[in-house]
């Protein structure tokens, strides 16, 4: 029997006004695997993350999650995510560790002290643990946003721009993290605008352009310049 994708994206339209944003999407992420998502301002990525994410609904076509659709089984489908988004959504006014207990209640889990300050010094912020979220800089505001990724045991990962305002050692912290995560049976879908290092932890790369994947291929063998090639001839033939 062969088995269900972790993911899967069948047919997926999404209408925004006027604009067909996704115009029948068709991609699965199995497990043990990751997918970096290529693609200009616009082009949709967000949009189709927020779709699997259970934060939009489709105007046609379906996604589903571990099996569940994630319209019709919303709920269960969001017990099995992990998601980065490209904000770091922590409040300002909350110390770090008031962030993860927070974050963790808004799950109806629970977390007791020595487990949110051992996911704090995962990301080397233990030391700031009382501080208020508001003193931080950028960076540091990125790394208590990564911190959730310790807390709980996601299937599937949703990733945008995870490596966006991180600095070399918070980089390569997240890609241990997401390897171990690929590891042990999870699958990752990864938004991206970078053609470099952060394609690194992605076995393939999907082109979306023109609402469609224009090019879903493997990422082996291929280096920075062969994947810029690639996103300006498949994302030109549909400009």
């Amino acid at each position: 029997m062969v088995a269900v994708p972790l993911v899967r994206v069948s047919g997926l339209v999404r209408v925004l006004g006027a604009q067909r944003v996704l115009d029948g999407v068709d991609l699965d992420v199995a497990a043990g695997e990751a997918v970096a998502l290529l693609g200009a301002n616009g082009a949709g990525k967000t949009t189709l993350l927020k779709v699997v994410a259970t934060l939009l609904r489709p105007t046609r076509g379906t996604a589903s999650v571990g099996g569940l659709d994630c319209v019709r089984d919303a709920e269960s489908v969001r017990a099995l995510l992990g998601v980065v988004a490209h904000g770091t959504y922590v409040y300002e006014d909350l110390t770090a560790r008031e962030n993860l207990a927070f974050w963790m209640r808004l799950g109806g889990r629970a977390a007791d002290r020595a487990t949110l300050d051992g996911a704090l010094a995962e990301v080397e912020l233990e030391r700031h643990a009382d501080a208020r979220v508001r003193t931080f800089s950028a960076g540091m505001r990125r790394r208590l946003s990564l911190a959730r990724l310790t807390l709980t045991r996601p299937r599937v990962m949703l990733l945008d721009e995870p490596f966006a305002g991180l600095d070399q050692r918070a980089r390569k912290w997240l890609e241990g993290r997401l390897e171990a995560f690929k590891s042990d049976g999870g699958a990752l879908l990864m938004a991206t605008h970078s053609f470099g290092r952060e394609l690194g932890v992605a076995d393939r790369l999907a082109i979306l352009a023109g609402g469609r994947i224009a090019l879903d291929t493997p990422r082996a063998g291929l280096d920075p310049q062969d994947v810029q090639r690639l996103y300006v001839a498949h994302t030109e033939e549909v400009s």
